[in-house]
């Protein structure tokens, strides 16, 4: 009986220590865990206040997006200036399907590769009642240009081709406007001969590269380059510091048959991505993302390589384009949206009209009023111009720190498909950050511009 009288304060005693060391560890895991957050939150605050208080950060300052930064989409588009490269040129050899030449747009616009060459591009896909003045507004249109625009292929002549089925019709319009907001941020050249474009590049100093799938490729790898420019160099012994040159065109081929005959004799080198596979090639478009991609591996220089002069050429226009979408309020945009849809149409039956089809009173009188539409389209969009120039003047001079981190916030991601494909998705797309809807400020960056513009109007 004494033992077990003096056992059982013994075992209460252990069972306490044991419990309270368990509320120690527990107590001190959640202090760590809210000390990271508030760590994260402090960096995160620092950055924006640092970002806020002056024009320009230098290089070892990093800034990423966030609900409460200001200037964001300034930001996001001197990023986007900083990181373009003009040493790198990707040609588009007579690519015959709309979808992949959309595609590599959209994908060099996302590497930061700012110059297209396009060598008898493919049929114009229209997107009938598709027009409007772009900006945050874009991807809320998608689904009603999905829906209710009609679609057809333009050949350069202006003459109807193809008229695509109904099937096909809401996935070129959704890819469409996202190709379409891609090119608004690149330069493309077009050419009718592959002549005519190699030229070009020649007297640009640009060194041309075809892709091929023959056994003359070479491996895009780094010894194999190197060897193969120092064996087609003029100087014996040369040494090839890069196995990327100075400034390069990398050329892709139509989806059938490749490059042509004359792109592959003239250029300067025939390359190839290795693959591993029973399938020896890929999409043009795939391809051209995985080729692209790997050039900036095997040179991380080709980053940001672009001459101050062009950078603030892009500087000006970008800024003036950004501010000019946000100038104008939700209802003026639409406004303007369906004065361009108007437009369209009476353009179209115009071109009826001159093929010598009938048409019923309603359509000549569109017709009729195309002059004066025309005309007040102009008149608007002169004056967005002239306001934008005069509102983005000193931020032109004078940028704002850029996003070195191009990754939106959570509270900024969006899924932008159909009303019916989220309804079709709903339980399995909850609680996922790009269909949380988080209720973020809108109208701080118009509301900039605005008050740029008001400074700089006469008193």
């Amino acid at each position: 009986r004494m033992a077990q009288s003096q056992l059982r304060p013994f075992l209460a005693g252990a069972a306490t220590a044991y419990f309270s060391i368990l509320i120690v560890k527990q107590w001190n895991s959640r202090k760590l865990r809210t000390s990271g957050a508030d760590e994260r939150r402090q960096r995160q605050q620092q950055q924006e206040k640092s970002a806020n208080g002056h024009a320009s950060q230098s290089s070892s300052e990093q800034l990423i997006d966030s609900p409460t930064l200001d200037q964001r989409m300034l930001r996001k588009a001197e990023g986007a200036i900083r990181l373009r490269t003009s040493r790198l040129i990707i040609v588009i050899e007579r690519c015959t399907n709309d979808h992949n030449y959309s595609a590599i747009h959209r994908t060099a616009e996302a590497l930061g590769v700012q110059h297209i060459y396009v060598i008898n591009p493919p049929t114009q896909s229209t997107l009938e009642g598709a027009g409007c003045i772009g900006g945050d507004e874009d991807e809320e249109m998608a689904q009603d240009i999905a829906e209710n625009a009609k679609i057809k292929s333009i050949g350069k002549g202006g003459k109807v081709v193809k008229k695509v089925n109904k099937s096909e019709l809401k996935e070129r319009a959704m890819h469409h406007l996202f190709a379409r907001k891609a090119t608004e941020w690149l330069d493309v050249r077009e050419f009718d001969t592959t002549t005519e474009c190699l030229s070009s590049l020649r007297e640009d100093g640009y060194e041309i590269w075809a892709t091929d799938l023959s056994q003359e490729a070479v491996c895009l790898a780094e010894s194999d380059l190197r060897m193969a420019r120092q064996n087609a160099s003029s100087a014996q012994n040369a040494v090839i510091p890069n196995p990327i040159p100075d400034r390069l065109a990398i050329a892709f081929g139509t989806e059938a048959v490749g490059c042509t005959a004359e792109l592959l004799n003239e250029a300067d080198l025939r390359v190839y991505l290795p693959l591993r596979g029973f399938a020896d090639s890929l999409n043009l478009s795939v391809a051209t993302a995985l080729v692209v991609h790997h050039l900036f591996v095997l040179d991380p220089t080709l980053v940001g390589a672009m001459s101050d002069e062009e950078r603030m050429r892009l500087r000006k226009k970008w800024y003036e384009k950004l501010c000019r979408q946000r100038l104008l309020s939700s209802s003026a945009k639409r406004e303007r949206s369906r004065l361009v849809a108007r437009i369209s149409t009476a353009e179209e039956y115009k071109r009826k009209l001159d093929a010598g089809e009938t048409l019923d009173k309603n359509q000549e009188l569109k017709i009729a009023k195309l002059k004066e539409e025309r005309e007040k389209l102009e008149k608007l969009d002169q004056d967005l111009d002239t306001k934008a120039e005069l509102a983005v003047q000193d931020l032109v001079l004078n940028p704002p720190g850029p996003l070195t981190d191009m990754r939106r916030a959570d509270e900024h991601r969006a899924t932008f498909v159909g009303k019916n494909t989220k309804k079709m998705y709903g339980e399995t797309w909850a609680n996922m950050p790009a269909t949380a809807n988080a209720q973020t400020v809108q109208s701080g960056t118009s509301q900039f511009f605005r008050d740029k513009l008001s400074e700089k109007a006469p008193k």
